[in-house]
């Protein structure tokens, strides 16, 4: 950056709402890419925002601490909004309640499948026991992901960029590859959101269907609750 830039800069990005505007703008830029794509759902706005704003701390050497000290009202709203979840699934909850047993299979099949495979993924290409333990948990959102990792004994921040990550691709090809399998009932795609652990994913089925939504909401927090409790036991089974 240069001194003159760097002199305006300065100043300026120490003013909290200035990174609230960063993050916004991104996003905003972001969705403008996706529409100009066709809608694609590969030209990911939340992904397209990240990339942005990384550049942008980047570029101008703010720290993550600053970063966050403006933003941080956008991770608050991540709390009402994640609670939100549960009015569709309190309004549909008899239609829930009829399809426990299923919806109990799928969760447990989507649940162990993600443990065990990003474990053994890790096992096949060498890794080691502690990335191995990281890479668990990944399809839960992001702060249990996170406390699960700790407890086992991997590494949180490793964790959670993974879980990050799969959230991002699972609102990128989830919904494109059921569309492809010809699945077009939305409580199968609001579960397999959930089960991913894919906030986005699942806002995005939630702007489309409220059916969907509450079955999002569902897998998001039962997959969260028995990989809170699968994997310890698991990780205590291998030593």
């Amino acid at each position: 950056m240069s001194a003159a830039l760097h002199h305006l800069w300065t100043p300026l990005s120490a003013t909290p709402l200035l990174w609230m505007v960063v993050t916004l703008a991104a996003y905003v830029i972001g969705r403008q890419v996706q529409k100009a794509c066709g809608g694609s759902p590969f030209a990911s706005p939340v992904l397209i925002a990240i990339l942005i704003v990384a550049a942008t701390l980047l570029g101008t050497d703010t720290s993550y601490d600053t970063y966050f000290a403006g933003a941080q009202f956008i991770h608050f709203l991540l709390g009402p909004v994640t609670v939100a979840l549960a009015v569709p699934l309190a309004e549909n909850f008899a239609l829930v309640r009829r399809h426990l047993s299923s919806i109990g299979l799928a969760l447990l099949a989507g649940s162990l499948t993600s443990v065990l495979s990003g474990v053994g993924l890790v096992w096949l290409l060498g890794g080691s026991r502690s990335v191995a333990l990281s890479m668990a948990p990944k399809a839960v959102t992001t702060p249990i992901a996170m406390a699960v990792s700790d407890q086992i004994g991997g590494v949180p921040a490793l964790t959670a960029s993974l879980a990050i990550l799969g959230g991002i691709l699972a609102a990128i090809i989830g919904r494109h590859m059921l569309v492809r399998f010809q699945i077009a009932d939305w409580r199968a795609h609001g579960l397999a959101a959930g089960v991913a652990g894919s906030g986005i994913a699942a806002a995005q089925v939630a702007a489309l269907d409220e059916v969907g939504a509450a079955f999002a909401a569902l897998g998001i927090g039962l997959n969260a609750l028995l990989t809170a409790v699968l994997v310890p036991l698991l990780a205590t089974l291998w030593h």
